[in-house]
């Protein structure tokens, strides 16, 4: 068997913890013990995000390469060291090499859906076994029909932190708590970029975090990089901007590929003008200095803009989500994240993370959009062909990048991933003799109809394609707020469905993209910075950012907006300028 080509995960912040909660389990869900399928060509390659590892007691662990880093309060009932490598004799962890520091606090209540992690006994295997199980106070899950999937109970009011909704067994080495600041609260709070970037200089920290790295990196045969999912909207900015100089300097040649997460934003922040301008400031610093050491970066939010005057979040045609629920809000960014990073987990994938950057961040361009339908929309008999014909708009997915509307704007390139279209779906299954409706029904493959359609809508981009028959399968603890007009496998109906069955997977269109559209995004950051008074928000500057090193980094966010100008736009484009 060939190298697994390894990456190593990092999470910084309780947004990022979120979204990383959804990702693991999706992951998980998806696990294959059928040999053969395990092995095809197309499928998920899981040692690539994850390592095999034995407990006390012998018994082989498979959980994320994953280092994860959050506040004080921000785990819950969840155990820092986890309960995989817990000695069941004494019901004490592994012994600890390094430094300990002993905090007592209340226990917090136990979530349902972390009572077996919190038992070594109820290990699970590895094949993605997520059967709905019976929560407290619940009656039995029992479907009405054998043709009908399970209801779902509602688990909104018990999801409160990333922790609650995570079902992956963690290594005693992913959780890094910063017991200098608090997860909730006014007081102790990290929400400056420049306390960030103080923690990392801290040799504690520091070398916490290089140990940890050396520990997954040295038992890895062929390391591909890192991907990191960093908080871009508080002092986790600045944390993320440390740990990719980090990456960047020990780790040369690797891939390092940064996702800068931000919830939707409460619109009562948005009118308290500190928090306002602070989470502004981290955005635009932690643009410019996650992009300058990675090989590519990219905002995913489903916020309309991350300005001063956010705009509404995205609207999802099938999904009936709570823009105030992280719960769901990092579900829906796990979903495309999952499928956007597919082709460097793919079992025989010739793309490394690296190669994927390069087709993407050419001529300066390290800052990318992502863009995602989820679901895709197609019926149970509906050929491939005739769904994409059918779109209206002609391209049927959402910004998730926080870049406005996309309009007419031009993509220079773009990385394409559709899970989820059964074989007998990928082509036109017209009868014999039947005059074709479009050029997309004369092709003989799905992959040959997703790259003309690409072409099609797009035909100056520099496209990469990748049609999956896998889907995304989203089992509990992922949450159930899809349309009534969704199949359990996640395929349109005709009529609303009368029973409030559980969707358990769904086909899924991601894409990322490196657009036109990123010059007005970006520049608009400059305007909106260059028409106030910064130094009104000195308490910000206090924290650790000198005056000039924000100026640069005003001035190289300037230089990356110009990145994306078109050569002979159009009239309307140059008068958009951001001189």
């Amino acid at each position: 068997m060939s190298a697994a080509r390894e990456v190593v995960t990092l999470q910084l912040g309780h947004y990022a913890g979120s979204v990383g909660a959804h990702w693991w389990g999706l992951q998980e869900a998806s696990f294959c013990f059928d040999p053969v399928a395990a092995k095809s060509d197309e499928g998920i390659r899981h040692d690539v995000l994850f390592r095999v590892g034995r407990t006390l007691q012998g018994q082989e662990t498979y959980t994320p390469r994953l280092i994860l880093m959050d506040l004080k309060g921000s785990l819950s009932s969840l155990k820092q060291e986890g309960c995989l490598y817990t000695d069941t004799k004494t019901n004490t962890p592994l012994a600890w090499k390094g430094n300990l520091t002993m905090h007592q606090e209340d226990p917090s209540p136990v979530n349902p859906f972390l009572m077996n992690l919190d038992k070594p006994e109820g290990i699970r295997p590895f094949n993605g076994d997520f059967a709905p199980r019976t929560l407290p106070g619940d009656r039995p899950l029992r479907p009405e029909r054998q043709d009908e999937a399970p209801k779902m109970p509602r688990l909104e009011s018990k999801m409160h932190v990333w922790s609650d909704f995570l079902r992956t067994h963690l290594h005693p080495r992913s959780i890094l708590t910063i017991h200098q600041y608090n997860h909730e609260g006014d007081s102790s709070r990290l929400e400056a970029f420049g306390q960030g970037e103080k923690l990392l200089q801290d040799s504690t920290y520091l070398e916490e975090l290089e140990d940890r790295l050396h520990f997954y990196v040295e038992e890895c045969d062929y390391l591909q990089g890192f991907q990191v999912l960093c908080d871009l909207h508080n002092g986790f900015s600045g944390i993320g901007a440390k740990v990719t100089e980090v990456l960047q300097d020990e780790y040369a040649g690797k891939g390092v590929l940064t996702w800068g997460l931000t919830p939707v934003l409460p619109t009562a922040v948005s009118k308290i003008p500190q928090r306002n301008f602070y989470r502004l400031l981290n955005t635009v610093l932690g643009v410019v200095h996650l992009s300058s050491h990675s090989a590519l970066f990219c905002p995913l939010s489903l916020n309309g803009s991350l300005g001063l005057r956010p705009e509404p979040p995205v609207a999802l045609p099938y999904v009936n989500y709570d823009a105030t629920l992280d719960y769901h809000t990092s579900a829906i960014l796990a979903t495309a994240l999952d499928t956007i990073t597919a082709p460097y987990r793919l079992q025989t994938s010739a793309i490394s993370m690296s190669h994927l950057a390069e087709t993407l961040n050419f001529s300066g361009r390290k800052v990318a959009a992502a863009v995602a339908a989820v679901p895709f929309p197609v019926a149970h008999e509906q050929s491939l062909p005739d769904a994409l014909c059918s779109q209206q708009p002609p391209m049927p997915w959402s910004p998730l990048s926080s870049c406005g509307a996309q309009g007419g704007s031009h993509c220079f390139a773009q990385s394409v991933v559709l899970r989820g279209i059964r074989k007998e779906q990928q082509v036109s299954n017209s009868p014999a003799g039947t005059e074709p409706k479009s050029v997309l029904h004369m092709c003989e493959t799905g992959q040959e109809v997703l790259a003309r359609y690409l072409y099609t809508v797009s035909p100056r981009t520099f496209s990469t394609a990748h049609l999956l028959r896998g889907p995304c399968k989203v089992l509990a603890p992922y949450p159930q707020y899809f349309s009534p007009f969704l199949s359990k496998h996640g395929f349109l109906l005709e009529k609303p469905s009368s029973a409030a069955a559980a969707v358990e997977n769904i086909p899924v269109f991601g894409a990322l993209q490196s657009l036109a559209n990123l010059r007005r995004t970006l520049g608009s950051f400059y305007a909106e910075l260059r028409q106030v008074d910064v130094r009104r928000w000195a308490s910000f500057f206090s924290a650790g950012v000198e005056m000039d090193d924000f100026e640069e980094a005003l001035e190289e966010l300037r230089t990356l907006s110009h990145c994306y100008k078109e050569t002979g736009g159009s009239a309307a484009e140059s008068e958009d300028e951001t001189d």
